[in-house]
């Protein structure tokens, strides 16, 4: 356990930003693992509610419709042992969110400003407290701007496609090279949408994660972490 303070004794907030398969969601979990704080993964939110219309058969482009449905959706994120569990208005879709149908739409879904607006909100009530590392695509530039401590972790696309092949448990409906077109084609859409796009903050560190281990990467974050303490307390 590591202890990371500001000079007043609380919490930090720690945004962590990136492309698709740069493998956020893991290393702020484990980084909120290592400073006893909170993780909020916004991708699974984004992923639910992408989710939650695709079961209705309700499609991005049918924008009232879905404003109608997020107005009310409820998402829990449950930390359990191996990561987290995923409820939506309480019923359980942690793997159902990772699927080849939801990776295909959840930009477009994510592009619908009221759909954006309404979870963002969410995100920040869940920081009010500090002590979250929060990872996602516009964190450290929209959801937290004034988050303590900020990371831009990327990757090659290549390796990207890597790491979410061996993720995937359905292997055998796509091919490495296809997935990795999958994932240039996210990164082009997360950039140039125009509701918070994907870019690295004024003030966010960039970490390229390409030849890093999982260990590496989180001990590089938390001494960032252990900086900003030490700094403030200056």
């Amino acid at each position: 356990m590591v202890s990371v303070t500001s000079a007043s004794s609380g919490k930090i907030n720690i945004a962590i930003d990136g492309p698709a398969g740069a493998g956020k969601s893991t290393i702020a979990r484990m980084v909120a693992g290592r400073l006893s704080y909170v993780y909020v993964d916004t991708g699974a939110m984004y992923r639910a509610a992408t989710w939650y219309c695709q079961s209705l058969g309700v499609e991005p482009e049918e924008v009232e419709q879905v404003l109608q449905i997020v107005k009310d959706l409820v998402i829990d994120l449950i930390p359990i042992e191996n990561g987290q569990q995923v409820l939506v208005n309480g019923q359980e879709v942690t793997e159902q969110i990772r699927s080849l149908a939801v990776n295909a739409k959840v930009s477009r879904y994510a592009q619908i400003e009221g759909l954006r607006s309404r979870l963002v909100s969410l995100q920040r009530q869940m920081a009010l407290r500090k002590g979250v590392v929060m990872d996602g695509r516009d964190i450290g530039t929209t959801v937290l701007p004034d988050a303590e401590v900020k990371v831009y972790m990327t990757a090659t696309v290549e390796e990207r496609a890597k790491r979410r092949y061996k993720e995937m448990k359905e292997q055998s409906a796509i091919s490495l090279e296809q997935l990795a077109a999958d994932i240039a084609e996210r990164d082009r859409l997360d950039q140039e949408r125009e509701i918070s796009p994907l870019r690295q903050a004024d003030d966010a560190r960039l970490l390229d994660t390409t030849h890093m281990s999982i260990e590496e990467v989180v001990e590089t974050i938390v001494s960032y972490c252990k900086i900003y303490g030490m700094e403030s307390k200056a």
